[in-house]
């Protein structure tokens, strides 16, 4: 199939600037853009040529700093297969997964996990066995078998394994990912401490499970000098941004999607997202991140993928395990807030989606070039409609609560491609 879009807007990467083309795409390549695309269509009868909506957007596939699959043979909530053709459909190109699992990713066995191209699949390897912050994996072989970076459990590590990670040499050839977070702090809690958690009688997760972490890290980077390795996984409270921004020198960190759109003061009781990890701030919080999003002191968004099962789902809330669950929402809902809602512009948005995470990783930028299958098409007037893909039962948001879609990508066969069949067609001449 030889298609030309015509007027549509086009991203091409994080040094371009938002301007109308027109884009010539064969199968799920694309070939050429502006005046050239305009030639070669017009020299090829076989081209379909279409104009396109003003508002699609045409721009580089999005980057999932971390999430979880814990087995991606026999998962009941998710599988390598299911989480790979729900990331195509929501436009991700790149996801990098966390090493909790059911078989602990601390052996290079563990790694050889992969998708079929154009999809990238990293894995981070353990920082140490089982996850139980004890002994440390063999890092050495984890970096030579492909992993991305070295990561840990969903909580701080004790400092002094922390400072001998950072002291090791082969611990720094690639990111380290820490959560500044200690679940001894949290007594319990499962909503940020104040008035959202008192209404609704919920155990409060005080300010100090994140805060007394995140000091005790900053305080140890400013002594060894190794901050250029180390990142920090999803920040989420106000204060902790003050911390960043006293800090002489702060290191990489996400932040999740679900703590950029939403808060605890605005979820009704009974909805999906309260139980979380790290847990749901309120306004403040809430608004402190996106700002700091947008000015560079956190680079990335992270979808944290967390699938449950059904059954897992239908446990009483302070039983499950903590976390939401979808690709497919994030653009769509992050559009409507930060963009139509909150003013940020398309390159903002793609900074904090696409090309902040892959520096957060140490991978190359996304961008568009002739040849690319990396592209994603979105309508952010579009009826939004899940489209298969994760068996997950705690995605947070119903279809309904939502408008934009990734309508076509190069990650996809051009089959399932859901472009307006009442698109005009334009005769070659």
């Amino acid at each position: 199939m030889k298609l030309l879009l015509r007027d549509l807007q086009l991203l091409q990467g994080p040094d371009s600037s938002l301007r109308c083309s027109s884009v010539l795409i064969k199968d799920r390549q694309l070939i050429a853009f502006d005046h050239e695309a305009e030639v070669l269509a017009e020299a090829d009868p076989e081209v379909l040529q279409k104009q396109a909506q003003s508002q699609w957007l045409m721009a580089p596939v999005l980057v999932d700093p971390h999430s979880t699959l814990e087995d991606p043979e026999l998962g009941s909530a998710e599988t390598l297969g299911s989480l790979g053709i729900e990331c195509a459909a929501a436009g991700y190109g790149s996801v990098a997964l966390l090493p909790q699992a059911r078989c602990w990713r601390d052996r290079p066995e563990q790694l050889k996990l992969k998708w079929p191209d154009p999809l990238q699949l990293h894995c981070w390897g353990a920082l140490s066995v089982a996850g139980e912050a004890k002994q440390f994996a063999p890092h050495a072989d984890l970096l030579q078998a492909g992993a991305i970076g070295l990561a840990e459990a969903n909580a701080i590590l004790p400092m002094a394994l922390l400072e001998r990670a950072l002291l090791l040499g082969e611990a720094l050839q690639a990111p380290l990912l820490v959560a500044p977070r200690d679940p001894a702090l949290s007594h319990g809690g499962f909503v940020r401490e104040g008035v959202a958690a008192l209404r609704l009688g919920w155990p409060g997760d005080p300010y100090v499970s994140e805060t007394v972490p995140l000091a005790s890290v900053l305080a140890l980077i400013s002594t060894t000098a190794q901050v250029a390795a180390l990142r920090l996984m999803n920040i989420s409270t106000a204060a902790a941004i003050d911390l960043l921004q006293q800090a002489k020198s702060a290191p990489k960190a996400s932040v999740s999607w679900w703590h950029l759109l939403t808060h605890n003061a605005l979820l009704h009781p009974l909805s999906e997202g309260w139980r979380v990890q790290p847990s749901l701030g309120g306004a403040n919080d809430r608004s402190s991140l996106r700002e700091a999003l947008r000015r560079g002191l956190l680079q990335a968004v992270a979808v944290n993928h967390c699938p449950l099962d059904l059954e897992e789902q239908l446990l009483p809330l302070d039983q499950r395990r903590p976390g939401v669950a979808g690709y497919q929402a994030v653009l769509p809902s992050l559009w409507q807030a930060l963009i139509t809602e909150a003013g940020w512009s398309v390159t903002e948005l793609w900074q904090a989606l696409s090309w902040g995470p892959a520096a957060f990783l140490g991978i190359e930028p996304e961008t568009l070039k002739s040849g690319c299958s990396r592209w994603l098409l979105f309508d952010p007037t579009h009826p939004f409609q899940y489209q298969p893909g994760s068996f997950a039962a705690n995605c947070p948001l119903p279809a309904a609560a939502l408008v934009g879609q990734v309508i076509a990508t190069g990650l996809q066969l051009p089959e399932a491609w859901r472009l307006d069949p009442g698109l005009r067609e334009i005769q070659n001449s």
